[in-house]
Formats: C-alpha cells, structure tokens, sequence
C-alpha cells in the first residue's frame, strides 16, 4: 500500500529541508590513532579528557573549530586488554552510534586507509570517495537473509564534492579480516569492489540506522591482488599514506565548510 499523500507530502518536505540545510557539524570515525593524528594536528583539535563515553571504554574524542564547522574526531582506542588499535566492525558500529548519540553531527565523514585492487585502477596513495558499501564476510545462505548478510547500501550522494577535488569513485567491501580468503575474495568480486576495509559498512549500517549521511574516504595502502605480502605492504606504507588521506580530507572540510548538503 502506498503511504497517503499528506505523508508522502511530509517524507518531501522533511528531504528538502536537510537539503538545504548548512553543515556545521562534522563528526569523523577513524580507527587508527595513526590515521588520526595528522587531522588532530591540522585542525588542531584538542582531547577530551573528561569523556563523554562510558566509563571504561577506551575511546579517544577530539574536538575543536575549523573555520565555521564544529569538529569532532572519535577513534576506538587502545584494546583494554592487548594495546592494539581497536579496529573492525564491532568497535566501529558501537563507536559510530555513541557518537551520534553524544554529538549529534550533520555528518560523518568515515576516513582510513584500505586495500585497493589493481584490477579495478587502485595504486598506492590514491584516495577514493565511496559510492557504495557492503559487506563480504557475513554469508547467510538463506533467500533475503543473504541480502541483510551482504548489506549493500549507498554512501551520501556528492557529486559536486567528486567533480570538484577530482576524487576517485569506488565500491568498498568490509570484512573483519585484513587477509583474503578464497570464500570473501569471490564475495568481494560480487560486491564490485575497487577498495577493501574492516570498517567501512558497518559505520554505513549506523548512520543508514540513525539517518545521518555519511560520506567514506579510502586510501590505498596495499595492492591486494599484488605481489607483496598484504600485512608488509601496509605497514610499509602506512605513514605515508595517512599524509595522501590527511591532505584528501582537508580539502574535502575546506569543500563543505559553509555548503548545505545539496551543494555538495
């Protein structure tokens, strides 16, 4: 049954609004303290020692003003346990949703590095917009759960902000894995995936949830189907990478500093 028309006339009136809405409010979802510390410096935000989060958790808030935008840079933090960066989706989907809660942003914008392919154009150091999410590593061999497992969606629409900086436009897959087994490399080949992550889909998944757009900034640290090893590829190209991403996203808040969402 189709909705009536005063609701159809409201779901219209409530899209123009955001549309025409000014971003002011920026919230980004970093993994890597690696990844983030570079943008922590630029636009010299500062830590949030008393912390908005659960007591316990190991989040790490960084907030300031850059030009006419509020900033806030959120990271997993260090496991409790083992002192490594808290990445996957797990860490990702609890962070993502706190922060919405916490900060209530425009937008967010999802920046980190990934594995790209070669075979779909993707070298080191380039940084691509996404325009789609999925995942590779939930199989749910059962009619419409497989769909939900895959969760193909959509990244907020931007072409002004891709004409602009002259961005690469890919698909990205998200898995819990930094290595590729036959069973994901075969479900990353369905997703038509141009770049690799662990995090990606599932910040996707909460802003999709809490309808707040979301924009997602790859950078390529490792060819997948190259020659070296995934692992030592990434770590050898790691910091200089996070420069490539660091300058990407720079130009990307100096875009929408001052823009509504339909102009970018």
């Amino acid at each position: 049954m189709a909705p009536p028309q005063d609701v159809k006339a409201e779901i219209q009136v409530n899209e123009d609004s955001i549309s025409q809405r000014s971003i002011s409010n920026v919230l980004f979802i970093i993994a890597m303290q690696t990844e983030a510390s570079p943008l922590v410096n630029k636009f010299q935000l500062t830590e949030d020692l008393d912390s908005v989060f659960p007591k316990g958790v190991p989040w790490v808030r960084y907030h300031g003003k850059y030009k006419d935008l509020s900033i806030n840079i959120v990271c997993p933090g260090k496991d409790n346990t083992l002192g490594v960066d808290g990445v996957g989706t797990v860490s990702a989907s609890l962070l993502t949703y706190a922060s919405v809660q916490a900060f209530q942003p425009d937008i967010i914008i999802n920046a980190g590095t990934a594995g790209g392919f070669k075979a779909k154009g993707a070298c080191i150091g380039d940084v691509f917009l996404i325009s789609y999410v999925a995942f590779h590593d939930r199989r749910i061999p059962i009619p419409v759960f497989d769909l939900y497992g895959v969760g193909s969606r959509q990244a907020f629409y931007t072409p002004n902000l891709a004409k602009e900086l002259s961005l690469k436009v890919g698909k990205l897959s998200t898995g819990d894995s930094l290595d590729m087994s036959t069973v994901d490399e075969a479900a990353i080949h369905a997703n038509d995936a141009t770049v690799k992550d662990m995090e990606g889909a599932a910040v996707a998944y909460v802003a999709d949830l809490l309808k707040v757009p979301v924009i997602l900034l790859k950078a390529v640290t490792d060819i997948i189907d190259g020659d070296k090893p995934t692992a030592e590829e990434f770590l050898q190209n790691l910091a200089a990478v996070t420069l490539a991403l660091d300058r990407t996203v720079t130009q990307v808040v100096d875009f929408i500093n001052g823009k509504s969402f339909s102009e970018i």
